[in-house]
Parts: C-alpha cells; sequence; structure tokens
C-alpha cells in the first residue's frame, strides 16, 4: 500500500491518543491524527522525527495523518489500518502458502467477532485474523503494546472455529523492517499470550509477515510467510 502525500516533522506532544501536536519543516506548529489508538510509548518521544500522509477527508479538523515515526534511524510505519491493506494485498499475490483464492471476503462474521478475513477454495474456508505489530526489542517484535481484549476474543473465535472445520490463521504484519518475528507481550496483557498458545495448540496458524517499509507505503514480502513457536 502507499500513500499520497506526504511530509516530514518532528513530534512535540500527544495530548490524546486521537491527535498529536508536531513541527513542520517550515517551523510551523500543528495538531495532526494519530492512526494508532495503542500507546506508542517507545515510538513517540519529545523531538524524533514523524511521517504525515494527506488526510482523505477534506471536511476533517485535522488536514493530515501521523503515519510513521523514526526510532534510533529505523523507520516504523504505526498506521493501525494499514495491516489489513497490507494482508489484503499480500492474499491476492498469493502470499498465503502460494494459493489464490477464488474468494476473499473482509470483515467476516463468526460468533460474537468479525475475523479480518475469510478465504475460500475449493469449497474450503480458511479464516486469517491480521494484527500490526510496531513494538520492537532487541530486533524482537511484542504484540500487543497495550492490553487488547478485542484481540484475545478474535484469538479465541479462531480457536473454536478450528473445531467447525475452518483453516485459521493469526498473521503479524511487521511495521519495521528488520525484524522477521513477533511473540506475545506476557507482561502486557497475560491472557493475549495464554489465549495465543491455546489458539496454536488447537491447530490455528501463526503467521509472521516481514515488510518492506519506506515513508510513503508498506508492503509485506512474499517470501515472509514465517511460522515459529511463540515462546519468550
Amino acid at each position: 500500500m502507499r500513500y499520497g502525500e506526504i511530509r516530514r516533522a518532528v513530534f512535540l506532544e500527544r495530548p490524546n491518543r486521537f491527535v498529536a501536536r508536531v513541527r513542520l519543516e517550515d517551523g510551523g506548529e500543528t495538531v495532526v491524527h494519530v492512526k494508532n489508538t495503542g500507546r506508542c510509548r517507545e515510538l513517540l518521544l519529545p523531538g524524533v522525527p514523524v511521517i504525515l500522509a494527506k488526510g482523505e477527508n477534506p471536511g476533517r479538523r485535522t488536514a493530515w495523518d501521523l503515519v510513521g515515526v523514526y526510532k534510533r534511524g529505523a523507520f516504523f510505519n504505526i498506521d493501525s489500518q494499514a495491516p489489513n491493506r497490507v494482508a489484503a494485498e499480500w492474499l491476492a499475490a498469493g502470499g498465503y502458502d502460494g494459493i489464490h483464492f477464488d474468494a476473499v471476503k473482509p470483515e467476516y462474521r463468526i460468533g460474537a467477532s468479525r475475523i479480518d478475513f475469510c478465504m475460500e477454495r475449493a469449497g474450503e474456508r480458511y479464516l486469517m485474523e491480521v494484527k500490526g505489530c510496531t513494538l520492537e526489542r532487541d530486533g524482537i517484535g511484542y504484540f500487543p503494546d497495550a492490553p487488547t481484549e478485542r484481540g484475545t476474543k478474535h484469538l479465541r473465535e479462531l480457536t473454536e472455529a478450528v473445531r467447525l472445520g475452518y483453516r485459521c490463521a493469526a498473521a503479524f504484519v511487521i511495521q519495521t523492517e528488520g525484524v522477521t518475528e513477533v511473540l506475545p507481550n506476557r507482561e502486557t496483557d497475560p491472557a493475549f499470550g495464554e489465549a495465543l498458545d491455546r489458539a496454536r495448540d488447537a491447530g490455528v496458524r501463526v503467521l509472521f509477515l516481514p515488510c518492506r517499509v519506506w515513508e510513503s507505503g508498506i508492503e509485506a514480502l512474499l517470501c515472509g510467510n514465517g511460522e515459529r513457536q511463540m515462546n519468550d
């Protein structure tokens, strides 16, 4: 996926989870929308360079979205809407085991949840829930960066769906380069880690999607369909 118009700025502060104050290259300051409601505490630090993308709604109060940030010279895409778009492109390109599905349906309802994708091929149905990973420590990705009851609920739905005959996967889109695996952030959310363990034991595949990430876009590497045991 690619953004349209982008510009560089410097992060100043985040008054709440929805907006940030930044300084533009011309020295002016403005308020922008943060396209990630997670904490991002290790990324959004005063003085760090950030990337803004022009918002798609001309009537919105904030004209720009904060979509990327530099951390010690490495670039991180923090757009929480990007992982699903990246995963959709990855599926269309045959990234899932080289399969070109007969149909791909987003926001598929099962149980009390909506799972990101339902894919169909030759009478078989696949479910895939997508999570974006922006938390990195020593070259390893961690998820989540804040407690996520919704994420835990999705894993439980996938676990049950395996018993109903679906082929299920949880896919972690890694929103920076140089990271190839993701571990559950048990310290922050032990319930998510436990749910992920149970899902994997029940037959849910855990996929890691390393990406090529640059200021104006992000895309999954087709060779990056990694699967490993997620033990920390």
